[in-house]
């Protein structure tokens, strides 16, 4: 009991850290363009989104996650706890470090490191997922920067199009917005699964119960946590247009939404940050690529699938067998303990060189 306690207790945490990370990646373009300029109301409106994704269309995420990607009779209790505490510690730093981190990358890492534990994985499921990986941030960034290039030419058409205070400025706006909540309702779609999953692979509670329950910590943690995060991902990466907002917000809602029918938990963040870098990339060149933001995003997503997946595979040996895999299990500990503290060295010392120089991008 003690356990299956633990389990949701942990579970409704790494929702929060999902919906404080989601934050960034739904609503931080809208925020950085300027179209909502109160922080709490971006934050509450993602929320909203949020919840109704993840009720209306959470459910065959759900499904992958619960019993997918390993055989679902290893997804017991103490194995779900260790899934969700190696997931929530690689997620909830970053949060601190108000660093944009894809959940479905530290949420399958988990897993695999369990199936790594037990030497059983559907390798066949895992290819597919990480492929979709590969993909999604590639289709994204390709499809901004061609939006980006037809924006700029509206642009130099029409120079007053954007301009503050005209109508056809307004009626933008309202467009980004829509965008943004349209993009934060695909994160619910395919986010909360991520946290209720497991739980559900379990039988802690079933597909519907686990929707509702994860999405209002989701919700929660949008409004609770997503400010530093929100800040990162609207103002240091570049400055967007309204336009360009727009396209952002919708290439990346599309195409989470599309992976979100087929089962396949995607990275968000990871496809909305790559079609900032697109429009920007369009609009100013590939001097965008020299910041020392882009170079931390880049960092933790390679860190973080390879640090839970080490967490989780150490957690299992060392609470849950005592065998001759203990050695390995340490270690792996050691590993994933010495990447974060490298990652958060460079992270401060990139901050560093940013505040020297006045500022990012």
């Amino acid at each position: 009991m003690g356990w299956s306690y633990a389990a949701i207790a942990i579970a409704l945490f790494f929702a929060m850290n999902i919906g404080a990370s989601g934050t960034a990646a739904s609503m931080g373009a809208a925020y950085g363009s300027g179209a909502v300029q109160n922080k709490r109301l971006a934050m509450g409106l993602v929320a909203v989104a949020a919840l109704l994704g993840a009720v209306l269309g959470g459910g065959e995420v759900v499904k992958t996650i619960s019993g997918g990607i390993i055989p679902s009779n290893l997804m017991i209790v103490e194995t779900v706890v260790i899934v969700l505490a190696s997931a929530t510690l690689t997620l909830f730093g970053a949060n601190l470090l108000g660093v944009p981190l894809s959940t479905s990358e530290v949420t399958v890492g988990s897993i695999v490191g369990v199936g790594l534990a037990y030497q059983s994985i559907y390798l066949q499921s895992l290819l597919v997922i990480v492929t979709f990986w590969l993909i999604i941030p590639v289709v994204a960034f390709f499809g901004a920067y061609a939006i980006g290039k037809l924006i700029h030419r509206v642009n130099v058409r029409y120079p007053d199009l954007q301009k503050k205070g005209t109508n056809t400025e307004r009626w933008l706006r309202w467009l980004l917005v829509g965008c943004g909540v349209y993009e934060a309702f695909s994160a619910g779609m395919n986010n909360v699964a991520n946290a209720v999953g497991p739980l559900v692979g379990a039988g802690l509670m079933n597909t519907d119960s686990g929707i509702w329950i994860g999405g209002a910590a989701v919700a929660v943690g949008c409004l609770a946590l997503g400010g530093k995060v929100l800040e990162t991902n609207g103002k240091k990466i570049t400055s967007l247009s309204l336009l360009q907002g727009s396209a952002v917000s919708a290439t990346g809602g599309t195409l989470v939404i599309v992976a979100s029918l087929f089962g396949i938990p995607v990275p968000l963040t990871q496809a909305t940050t790559c079609a900032i870098l697109g429009v920007g990339t369009a609009e100013n060149g590939f001097k965008l690529w020299q910041k020392g933001i882009i170079k931390q995003i880049i960092m933790v997503w390679i860190v973080s699938p390879v640090s839970s997946l080490a967490v989780s595979f150490a957690f299992v040996h060392v609470f849950l067998r005592s065998d001759l895999y203990m050695l390995a299990a340490l270690i792996s500990v050691f590993v994933a303990t010495l990447g974060f503290i490298g990652l958060i060295r460079l992270i401060r010392r990139e901050n560093s060189s940013i505040n020297d120089q006045g500022g990012g991008i």
